[in-house]
C-alpha cells in the first residue's frame, strides 16, 4: 500500500467512532515496516501511546523490528520501558523482538539481559542472542549459551546448529565441531540435501585446517543413491575457499577447472580464491585470463577485491609497473581510490624490489584512505631501513606517537587434545 494511502488511512482512523481500537493501527505500522517506512511506524507507534490507544505485543514487536531497521537505539531503549513497567516482556514474541533488536545493533549485554529477564524462553529467543554473539565474534559466549540450551528445556533447530558450526570455526574447535557434525547425521536430517548446512560444515573443517574432512563433506554432496548430481555454486566456492585459506593452491585451480567441466557457472567469491592461488603458485599469465574471463565470458563486473587480488599476483611476480598502471586503471573506472589492500601490496613488493620512490608513493595513498592503519607505517618505516634512512624511520615513529597508534599484538589458537 503507499505510503500516502496509508497517512490518508492514519487520518480517517481518527474520524472513527471508536479510535481507540488497537487493530487499524497495527495494521498500518505493520504496513508502514513492510514497505520500508520504519519512521512513519514508530510515529504512529507513538501517536497510540499519546493518544491512548492501547498498546499490545503486536505494536511492540512491530515498532522493535521498525527500530531495528533504522537504528533508533532511543526509541527501542524506550518501547522496553515501557513493555517492562506494563508486563509485556512476559511475552516470548516481545522478548525475542527486543533481543534481536540488541542483538542487531550490537548490544550483546543487553540482549543477554533481555534474555534472563524473560519467565519463558523458547528456542527462537535462544537463536536471537546467538545469532548477536556470532556477529560480535563471542564465540564462546555463543558455545556456553548452546550448552545451557538443554538445561533450559530448548532444543536444536536448524540456525542453532549452522551458529554452532560457525562458533567452533572461530574457536578452532575442530573436536566439538566433528560433535556437532555427528549430532547432524544422528539426530536432525539428512545433511546432503542442504546447501546451506553442507557450505557451514566446510567452512568449519577448513578453519580448523581439516582439508580432508572437509573434502569428504564436499564429495557427499556431489553424491546421492551412488548417482552423480551437480553440486550447488556456493559448496563449489566453499571448497575453493578451504583449499585457498589453506595453502592447497595448486588444488584450488584444480577444483576451478572441475567446476568448469561441470558446467557451474563461477561468482565473484571463486574468481577471487582463483586469481589469488595463481598469484602464490607464480601464475602470473594464467591469473589475468581469469580476471579478464570474468567480463568476456561470465559478464561480471570485477570489484575492487578483485583489482587488489590482481595486483597482489603482479606484485608478487615483481611486476610493479604493471600493478601501478591498473591501480590507475581501476581508479579511471571508477572504482574509488583504490583499496589500501592494493597500496599495502604494491609497497611491500617495493621493499622486496629495493623501489623507494614508488613505494613511498603507495604509502601516501594507502595513508590518505586509512591514516591510522599501523601496518603501513611499518612496512614504511621496514621500506627506510632498507635505504638506512634513520632519520626518517624517528620521524614516523614520533608521528606514530602523536596520533597515538600501537601495533597490535599477534596471536593464534590451537585446540590441544590428550
Amino acid at each position: 500500500m503507499p505510503l500516502r494511502e496509508n497517512l490518508k488511512n492514519l487520518t480517517t482512523i481518527l474520524k472513527c467512532t471508536n479510535p481507540q481500537n488497537p487493530l487499524p493501527f497495527n495494521v498500518l505500522i505493520s504496513d508502514f515496516c513492510r514497505n520500508g517506512s520504519a519512521l512513519y511506524a514508530i510515529k504512529t507507534f507513538a501517536f497510540m501511546h499519546v493518544h491512548g490507544v492501547a498498546l499490545d505485543s503486536y505494536a511492540s514487536c512491530s515498532s522493535l523490528m521498525a527500530s531495528t531497521s533504522i537504528k533508533d537505539v532511543i526509541f527501542a531503549k524506550q518501547v522496553h520501558a515501557y513493555v517492562t513497567k506494563s508486563g509485556w516482556l512476559s511475552s516470548v514474541f516481545v522478548g525475542c523482538a527486543l533481543i534481536d533488536f540488541y542483538a542487531k545493533l550490537s548490544f550483546i549485554r543487553d540482549a543477554k539481559l533481555v534474555f534472563e529477564e524473560i519467565p519463558v524462553k523458547n528456542s527462537v529467543c535462544a537463536n536471537a542472542l546467538l545469532s548477536g554473539y556470532c556477529e560480535a565474534k563471542l564465540w564462546a559466549d555463543g558455545l556456553e549459551l548452546v550448552r545451557l540450551m538443554p538445561v533450559l528445556g530448548l532444543g536444536y533447530d536448524h540456525f542453532t546448529l549452522s551458529a554452532m558450526l560457525c562458533a567452533c570455526a572461530g574457536l578452532s574447535a575442530a573436536e566439538f565441531g566433528r560433535q556437532v557434525h555427528a549430532y547432524l547425521i544422528r539426530k536432525h536430517y539428512n545433511v546432503e540435501n542442504d546447501v546451506f548446512m553442507q557450505s557451514s560444515l566446510l567452512e568449519m573443517y577448513g578453519k580448523c585446517g581439516l582439508v580432508w574432512k572437509a573434502l569428504q563433506v564436499f564429495k557427499l554432496a556431489g553424491h546421492r543413491l551412488g548417482e552423480e548430481r551437480n553440486k550447488d555454486v556456493v559448496l563449489w566456492t566453499s571448497m575453493l575457499g578451504v583449499y585457498g585459506k589453506n595453502g592447497y593452491y595448486k588444488q584450488v585451480i584444480e577444483l576451478y577447472d572441475a567446476m568448469l567441466m561441470d558446467g557451474i557457472k563461477p561468482d565473484g567469491v571463486a574468481f577471487l580464491t582463483v586469481i589469488s592461488a595463481c598469484g602464490h603458485t607464480g601464475q602470473v599469465k594464467l591469473g589475468i585470463e581469469y580476471f579478464e574471463s570474468m567480463v568476456r565470458d561470465y559478464k561480471l563486473e570485477p570489484g575492487q577485491e578483485h583489482y587488489s587480488c590482481l595486483v597482489d599476483l603482479l606484485c608478487r611476480a615483481g611486476e610493479l609497473d604493471k600493478a601501478w598502471t591498473l591501480i590507475n586503471e581501476m581508479i579511471h573506472k571508477g572504482h574509488g581510490s583504490g583499496a589500501v589492500s592494493m597500496w599495502g601490496s604494491l609497497l611491500s613488493a617495493c621493499h622486496d624490489s629495493r623501489k623507494l620512490k614508488l613505494g613511498k608513493l603507495a604509502a601516501q595513498k594507502a595513508l590518505e584512505l586509512e591514516p591510522c592503519n599501523v601496518g603501513i607505517y611499518v612496512m614504511l618505516s621496514n621500506l627506510y631501513a632498507k635505504f638506512s634512512m634513520w632519520h626518517e624511520i624517528d620521524q614516523l615513529r614520533e608521528l606514530t606517537k602523536e596520533r597515538g597508534l600501537k601495533k597490535d599484538v599477534g596471536y593464534s589458537r590451537i585446540e590441544v587434545t590428550s
